[in-house]
Parts: C-alpha cells; sequence; structure tokens
C-alpha cells in the first residue's frame, strides 16, 4: 500500500496592529492554522462497501495520515496497520474544504470494532473525550497490556533536559507560540519523534500513528513527554501503545493519576530544569536521583 504524504500548510502570516502604551505599530504575526478534519473508513466485504464517518476533529493540518491512522488505533476501532488498504486525502471540488478529509479504506471482510466508539460528530481541537457518547465508550484496552514490560533506569537528569529538547525541536511553536507537542525520547533522553498541533490529542494521536505504520509499537522502553497537562484521554492514548513513561510539564488531572496507576505506568507531572512530581510510580521503571 502507498500512502500519499503531501505536507500541508500549518502556519500563516496575518497583519496586526500593536498598542503598547500609546505607541500603535503594525507587523505581521505568524499563527497556527486550525482546520477541521474528517475521518472516514470503509469497510465490508468487496461487493458490499460501507463508508462510515467516524469523527471531526479540529487540528493543525500536516501529517493527517498518521492523525487518522494513531486515532483509529487510539480508539481501539482497529489494532494493525496490515488492517488498512489505503489511506488518503479526499480531492473536494469545494475550495473550502481544502484537504481536510482523510480516507481509511481496511481491507475486505475486516470488521473495525465500531462498538465502543460511539462518538458525537464533532470534537474540538481541546478535547477529545468530551465528544464520547458514554463513560462506557471511553475506555479502551491495549493490545499490548497482556505483555511483560522490561524494566528501566532512568537518571533524574535525563528528565530534567527533556523540556528544553522538546522546545528547540518544536519549529512550528516558536513562529507562533501556539502549538501542543508530544515526544517521543529514549531513556537517555534523545529525541526519536516529535508532532505538534492545535489539540493535545492529535499531537500524540499523530506520534502514534507514525510509530503504528513503521510497526515500532509497543513504545513500552520510551519516554513520553507532553508539553502540557496530563488529561484522562492522553494517557488513554498512551496505553495503548504500550508507553510505560510520560512526563508532563503542566499538571496531571485526578482520573489521569488513578488511570496511570491502574495501567501500571509511571507519571510525572510539572516537570522543570530541576523538579518534577511523581503522581504514579510503576516498578518497570526506577527513576535513580544519586
Amino acid at each position: 500500500m502507498e500512502i500519499n504524504y503531501s505536507e500541508l500548510v500549518s502556519i500563516k502570516n496575518v497583519s496586526v496592529q500593536r498598542i503598547e502604551d500609546a505607541a500603535v505599530s503594525s507587523f505581521l504575526d505568524t499563527l497556527s492554522i486550525e482546520e477541521p478534519l474528517e475521518i472516514r473508513i470503509t469497510y465490508g466485504s468487496k461487493t458490499e462497501r460501507v463508508e462510515k464517518n467516524i469523527s471531526v476533529t479540529m487540528r493543525t493540518p500536516g501529517h493527517d495520515i498518521e492523525l487518522a491512522a494513531g486515532f483509529l488505533f487510539t480508539e481501539g476501532i482497529i489494532t494493525s496497520f496490515e488492517d488498512v488498504k489505503d489511506a488518503y486525502h479526499v480531492k473536494m471540488n469545494c475550495l473550502s474544504q481544502k484537504q481536510n478529509i482523510v480516507q481509511v479504506d481496511l481491507k475486505e471482510n475486516f470488521s473495525p470494532n465500531l462498538m465502543q466508539t460511539d462518538r458525537n460528530f464533532y470534537t474540538t481541537s481541546s478535547c477529545g473525550v468530551c465528544g464520547k457518547s458514554s463513560i462506557q465508550s471511553i475506555k479502551t484496552v491495549s493490545s499490548f497490556g497482556h505483555l511483560l514490560k522490561p524494566s528501566v533506569r532512568i537518571e533524574a537528569s535525563v528528565f530534567y533536559q527533556l523540556p528544553q529538547k522538546l522546545r528547540m525541536a518544536q519549529s512550528d511553536f516558536a513562529a507562533t507560540g501556539g502549538l501542543h507537542a508530544s515526544g517521543l525520547f529514549d531513556n537517555k533522553g534523545e529525541l526519536i519523534l516529535l508532532s505538534e498541533d492545535v489539540g493535545r490529542h492529535n499531537a500524540l494521536d499523530k506520534l502514534i500513528g507514525q510509530s503504528f505504520i513503521n510497526k515500532s509499537l509497543p513504545l513500552n522502553e520510551h519516554i513520553l513527554l507532553l508539553s502540557g497537562r496530563a488529561s484522562f484521554e492522553l494517557i488513554q492514548k498512551a496505553a495503548m501503545a504500550g508507553i510505560s513513561t510520560i512526563a508532563s510539564i503542566g499538571a496531571p488531572s485526578s482520573l489521569a493519576v488513578e488511570l496511570a496507576l491502574e495501567f501500571n505506568i509511571t507519571l510525572l507531572g510539572f516537570l522543570k530544569e530541576n523538579k518534577f512530581n511523581i503522581y504514579s510510580s510503576s516498578e518497570q521503571t526506577v527513576i535513580i536521583t544519586a
């Protein structure tokens, strides 16, 4: 299967007036683009194909195929990229539609798991879980939950370096100041993958989607760094990818901590250059402080 990885514009310049004291000045400001992305799937037999609209999410254009793949995986709709026959942007005649629809064609006779993913059609860029129509459909079960997680030892100083490394790698954030990021690091603190998006959950879906497509899951020997707060849904998505160590620059929610404890995930919050809080600790991750 050949996937179209066409790059989309993720930032734009706008004319802005600045008022400072009694002075008025004009300049060009760079903003993050926010546009809707509709994710569709087709499935069924060769002669009876069913098309279903799965979700609309507000996102930053770019890496849409990874976003769609990561979303379908972390929602538990598909469990293997081998189930995907093709994935591509749908070209619309209406110019306003741009490339804001991704179609994922699943292989013939494959039945996607749609029972626990009943979702309202629209979700915002700030919240994915609010699109869920029932509490029962929030939790998904990781394909890697049964696997033994390797024990890793990580120096506390490794975590201290991560926020700065993430900021230095965020080219779009440097230009706009308006994007969330998810960064995947090895246990020595080397950056492996970075995804940016106006939505926290989209950034993580893009990162997991790329790993899903590259068949590099589970990510149980890596560190996930979240540029903002750690929400329930972000922990759930990380658990789906087998991630066992998560650090967030912001605060975790109470439900995020509960889920981290349930999935035996080490969860750090308020990560700074010389400190962090440990909200959940697993026996797989040993943090060395001396």
